[in-house]
C-alpha cells in the first residue's frame, strides 16, 4: 500500500552504461579518499570512520529529504557510501581484528537481511524508479552494505589471496563480465544480477584505486592519494555532465 505522505518523484539514477561507469569512478574515489583520511592525514580508522559517517548521514538526509532526483546529490551519496565502506572494511579487519572473511560474512548477512526485509515489505527489489521514501531508505542501507562488502572482497583478493592490484581488478572485471553475459543470455532475475554487479564494481574500483596510490614495490603507481582523488573526481564530473546532457537531449527529441 502506498503511503501518500512519503510519495515523491523518482529519486535515483537510471541504470545505464553511464551508471556503471560512474559507479566504478565513485568507488575508486571512495577508496582513495578513504585512505587519504585514515592514512595520509594519519587520523586512524576510528576517527576517519566517524568523519565519513557523519558526512554520509548529512548527505543522505538531504538526498532522502529531497523531492526529486538531483544527479549531483545522488552521486555524492554514492561516493559517501563508498568512502564509508572503505573505513568500515579497514576498521573491521585492522582495528577490530575480525579479518576479511568474518568481516565479509557480517556484511553479507546485513545485506541479505536488508534485501529480505525490503522484499517482504514491498514484494520486489526494483531499484528504478524509486519514488517512496521508505523504499529509498532501504535502497541506501543496501548500498552501504554492498559497498562495504565489495571493499572487503577487494582487500581479500590483494591482501589475503596475494593477487596484484591489476590481477585483482581483472578478477572482479571477469565477474562483472559474467554477470553481463547472464543478463543478456539467460532469464535470471535482472534485479538479482544488478545487486551482484553493484557489489563487484566496488572491488573493481577499489583495486584500481589501490593501483593508483599504493607503493611501486607493492604493485602500485605511488600517486599521492589527494591527487588521485581529484583526478577521479574530475573524471566523474565529466562523465556525469555528459550523461545527463545525453539523457536530456533524448527526452527533448520528438517521438514519431
Amino acid at each position: 500500500m502506498t503511503d501518500s505522505k512519503t510519495l515523491t518523484l523518482n529519486k535515483v539514477a537510471q541504470v545505464t552504461l553511464a551508471f556503471w561507469i560512474l559507479k566504478i569512478l565513485a568507488t575508486t574515489l571512495g577508496e582513495t579518499a578513504g585512505d587519504y583520511l585514515s592514512m595520509s592525514l594519519g587520523l586512524g580508522y576510528y576517527v576517519a570512520f566517524a568523519i565519513t559517517f557523519a558526512l554520509l548521514a548529512v548527505i543522505l538526509a538531504v538526498q532522502i529529504g529531497a523531492k526529486r532526483y538531483y544527479p549531483a546529490l545522488f552521486w555524492l551519496g554514492i561516493i559517501a557510501t563508498t568512502t564509508a565502506g572503505t573505513e568500515v572494511s579497514d576498521m573491521m579487519d585492522r582495528s577490530l581484528g575480525l579479518g576479511y572473511f568474518w568481516g565479509s560474512l557480517i556484511l553479507v548477512l546485513g545485506l541479505v537481511a536488508t534485501l529480505g526485509f525490503w522484499y517482504k515489505r514491498e514484494g520486489h527489489l526494483k531499484v528504478y524508479p524509486i519514488s517512496r521514501r521508505s523504499v529509498e531508505i532501504m535502497f541506501w542501507i543496501a548500498v552501504i552494505f554492498s559497498n562495504s562488502l565489495g571493499t572487503a572482497f577487494g582487500d581479500f583478493l590483494t591482501d589475503n589471496a596475494g593477487l596484484s592490484y591489476i590481477v585483482g581488478a581483472l578478477v572482479t572485471a571477469a565477474v562483472i563480465a559474467v554477470v553481463l553475459l547472464l543478463h543478456y543470455a539467460t532469464k535470471i532475475n535482472a534485479v538479482v544480477l544488478f545487486w551482484i554487479a553493484f557489489i563487484f564494481t566496488r572491488p573493481f574500483g577499489a583495486t584500481f584505486g589501490d593501483l593508483l596510490t599504493k607503493p611501486i614495490d607493492k604493485g602500485g603507481l605511488n600517486l599521492p592519494r589527494d591527487f588521485a582523488s581529484l583526478v577521479t573526481l574530475g573524471l566523474l564530473i565529466l562523465v556525469l555532465v555528459i550523461s545527463e546532457y545525453v539523457l536530456r537531449t533524448r527526452k527533448k527529441q520528438p517521438t514519431i
